[in-house]
């Protein structure tokens, strides 16, 4: 069964990285999963994109929150509550 506005026969460029995210979390089905990686197979770009995706994800993952400076926390604190008494 193909995803809505996919033909069933293959997928273009632009298919494969609408699906990359459900395709790296394992969402898809069978034959969505089995096209997209014919189309990987034999298309450098898609594959490329695939590899930055993936790494960009992992970054992502990786980056730990950030606290922010109190002096920056005690700014917005004071513009806000600047804002908040104009209204």
């Amino acid at each position: 069964m193909s995803a809505p506005g996919i033909p069933s026969e293959s997928l273009t460029c632009r298919d494969v990285i609408g699906l990359l995210a459900d395709y790296l979390e394992s969402v898809l089905g069978q034959g969505q999963a089995e096209r997209l990686e014919a189309h990987l197979a034999g298309c450098e770009p898609c594959r490329a994109y695939l590899s930055t995706y993936r790494r960009t994800r992992t970054l992502a993952a990786e980056t730990g929150r950030v606290a922010m400076p109190e002096e920056m926390r005690d700014r917005l604190r004071r513009l806000l509550l600047e804002a908040l008494a104009e209204d």
